[in-house]
C-alpha cells in the first residue's frame, strides 16, 4: 500500500470512529435526558440547571459533529477529507468530553478538579467551530 492510500485509509478509519463517537455521545443524550427530566428531579435546582447546560451543550455539538462528519463523507468520492475538517471533528470530540463530561463527573462524583477543563472543552467547540469556517471558505 502506497503512502498516499494509506493516509486516505487512515482518514476512513477516523471518520469511522468519529461516527461511531455520534452515536454513542447521541444515545447518552437521549437517556441521560430522560433520567435528568424524571429521577434527576430529586436534585437540586442549580445542579439540574449545571446539568441541562452540560447535556445541551453536549447534544448540540454532537449533532454538529455529525453535520460536520456527513460534509466529510460526502468529500470521500470526490477527494480526500481535509484535515481543517478532521481537526474540527477532533475539537468537536475534544469539547464534548471536557465541557460536557467535566461538568457531569464534577458534579455527581464531586471531583472539583476535573472541572478545570471545562473551560478548555469550551475554547475546544469554539475552535471547531472556527475550523468548520475556515473549512467553508477554502472548500466550498
Amino acid at each position: 500500500m502506497n503512502k498516499e492510500t494509506q493516509i486516505e485509509h487512515n482518514k476512513t478509519s477516523i471518520i469511522k470512529y468519529l461516527m461511531i463517537f455520534v452515536g454513542v455521545s447521541g444515545c447518552f443524550s437521549v437517556l441521560f435526558g430522560a433520567w435528568l427530566a424524571h429521577a434527576g428531579q430529586a436534585l437540586s435546582v442549580n445542579v439540574q440547571s449545571t446539568l441541562k447546560t452540560a447535556l445541551q451543550y453536549q447534544l448540540f455539538h454532537t449533532l454538529a459533529l455529525l453535520a460536520a462528519l456527513i460534509w466529510a463523507i460526502t468529500n470521500l468520492p470526490i477527494r480526500k477529507p481535509s484535515n481543517i475538517l478532521l481537526a474540527a471533528c477532533a475539537g468537536f470530540v475534544i469539547g464534548i468530553m471536557f465541557f460536557s463530561g467535566g461538568i457531569y463527573i464534577k458534579t455527581f462524583f464531586s471531583f472539583p478538579i476535573v472541572g478545570k477543563l471545562t473551560p478548555f472543552g469550551g475554547i475546544s467547540l469554539a475552535v471547531a467551530w472556527l475550523l468548520l469556517s475556515i473549512e467553508g471558505k477554502n472548500n466550498l
